[in-house]
This record gives C-alpha cells, structure tokens and sequence, in this order.
C-alpha cells in the first residue's frame, strides 16, 4: 500500500500531487463503504482521536466525528469555547493534558495561523488542521476538488473561479493551493477590498466582474462572508454586496453554458446565493457535505497508518 508523503495534514502547501491522488483513491473505497447498510468499519478500532476546536464549528466537527466514528476510533471532543481555554490555559497545557490521555490523533481548529504547525513540532501524535484562522483549511479544499473530480470526471484542466472573500477565507487559500496542484485553472472574484494583496504571488485571474467570471468558469464556488473576521467595513453594506456578487437563478439561466455551483456552507440564503440557485441541479452543495466525511475518513485512515505502535 503506497501512504502519505506527510506525518500530518497542516495544510495543502506540504502535499504532494500524489498524496491528492492517494487521498482520493482511499476516499473512493469510504465513500462505497458509508452508502452501504452497515456503515462502519473496523479500521482504527485501536485509534483514539481527539477534537479541538478552539473555535466554534458545527458542520467541520460533525464531519470530522462522522468519519472517526465510521472508523471505529475512540473519539473525545472538546470544545475549548466552554472551556479551561477560557481561564488562561495555552494550547500546549491543553494538548498536553488531552496527550496524557495517550491520544493519538489530533483534529484541531484554531484562531491563530500555523497554531496546527506549531502543535506539530511540540507533541507526539499526528495533527490535522481542521482550519486555522484566515490560513488553511486542507480538508476543505480536499472535499471541494473531490467533489468536482466526481462531477467532472476530473479537476486538470477546468477552470474555477472562487467568488467572495478572499481575504478572510482559508477555504479561498487552500483551494488554491489543491487545484493549482492538479492543473485547474482558478479565478478569484470579489470586491477589491476583499482581495488579498499577495494574490499575485499565487498565479490566479483576478475578476471584479461577477457575470465576466461566470461565463469564464466551469465551476463557481460562492463564499460567505466572513463578518466574524472583520474589523472594519469592506463594502457599503450586505444588499450592496449581494446586488453586485450575488449569485440567483435569473444570472444562471442566462449564462450560455452550465456551470457547476458549491459552496463550503454555512450559506447565507439570499446573500451570496439565492434558494433557488443552492437547491437546483447546478449545486453540488449536500454532495460536497456527503463527500466531506468520505475525504476526512481517507485522511484519518492514512495518516494512522503512520502511527508507529
């Protein structure tokens, strides 16, 4: 059995195009084995993963629980937002403490960028970023080019734009990295105080012009935004942002071609993309979420067989 080229998954920029490769492949296998009666396998039965998330998250943590569980690991969850966290405790007491329950694993989200690297270097078990700050959120990026190989027979060569905030987005980031590395062609397109200066640096189209970039793309992934994130005001105001970068059916229909929609979720209804445009044949929306636990299933499996017992 080939593995990873990686002892953790802290972000896309440390993959290889073969471990995409691989990750897929496994997936494949889960994604076969959550559709059957029985979901469960008994892969990591002698595996214990621990949850962090530093930062509250319900769709990345139950899809990460979903996956461990289907693999039969020991699974211990703890939400640092109600927590010792909240008292002063530092990441290191917290991975420590968790460690000195002999965990192996440890699926973590958190505020700070690089916060999985760090833990990396400083404790003993495989890490996976589940997300940190406006930086990386590699499984992300994982399900989203899974979820178009899926639907396109392939992710080289198809043009995706990523519409919205750029700037706060680790789901932008990430994305980036996943589909350069297996030869897409990627577009980004916002308004222009929600485009991060070093996007030249990343080789990608910049459009401010959201039908321009539509009739440009193969696949369109709409993103929030990111209000938690922010400061200051990026744009006059939400009805303004939605007039100009909203997507709703009536621009679908008139685009000359059929273009594939996704969206990382939570979705703002009516804000980024209308109901009707996330509940049509378009979106691959609730195959992204179904393909989320498949990814993250292939992801956990290998990077447990990295573990030296």
């Amino acid at each position: 059995m080939s593995e990873l080229s990686v002892d953790h998954l802290l972000g896309i920029k440390y993959l290889k195009p073969t471990d995409i490769q691989l990750i897929f492949e496994t997936a494949d296998h889960f994604k076969e084995v959550i559709n059957r009666p029985i979901k469960k396998v008994p892969s990591l039965r002698d595996i214990t993963i621990a949850n962090l998330f530093f930062e509250n998250s319900t769709r990345t943590r139950l899809s990460f629980e979903l996956a461990e569980k289907r693999l039969s690991a020991d699974v211990i969850n703890f939400s640092a937002a109600s927590s010792s966290v909240k008292k002063g405790e530092t990441l290191i007491d917290t991975v420590n403490n968790i460690l000195s329950m002999k965990v192996d694993m440890v699926v973590m989200r958190h505020p700070n960028p690089g916060a999985g690297v760090f833990l990396s270097k400083h404790v003993d078990a495989r890490i996976v970023n589940a997300g940190d700050g406006a930086h990386e959120h590699p499984t992300q990026a994982l399900l989203d080019s899974y979820s178009i190989r899926e639907r396109l027979g392939g992710v080289e060569g198809k043009k995706v734009v990523i519409v919205g905030d750029i700037l706060h987005s680790r789901v932008a980031l990430s994305n980036i990295f996943a589909l350069k590395m297996q030869g897409a062609e990627v577009m980004v397109c916002g308004p222009k105080t929600l485009i991060p200066k070093y996007i030249d640096t990343l080789d990608v189209k910049v459009e401010t012009d959201l039908i321009k970039a539509l009739n440009w793309c193969d696949v369109a992934n709409m993103l929030r935004v990111q209000n938690e994130r922010m400061e200051i005001s990026y744009f006059p105001s939400t009805r303004e942002y939605t007039q100009q970068f909203g997507l709703n059916k009536k621009i679908l229909d008139n685009l000359d071609k059929e273009i594939i929609i996704m969206h990382p979720g939570p979705i703002n209804r009516g804000v980024e993309i209308t109901s009707d445009v996330a509940d049509s044949e378009n979106a691959i929306i609730l195959d992204q979420v179904e393909n989320g636990v498949a990814v993250r299933m292939a992801v956990i499996y290998l990077l447990a067989s990295k573990i030296k017992r």
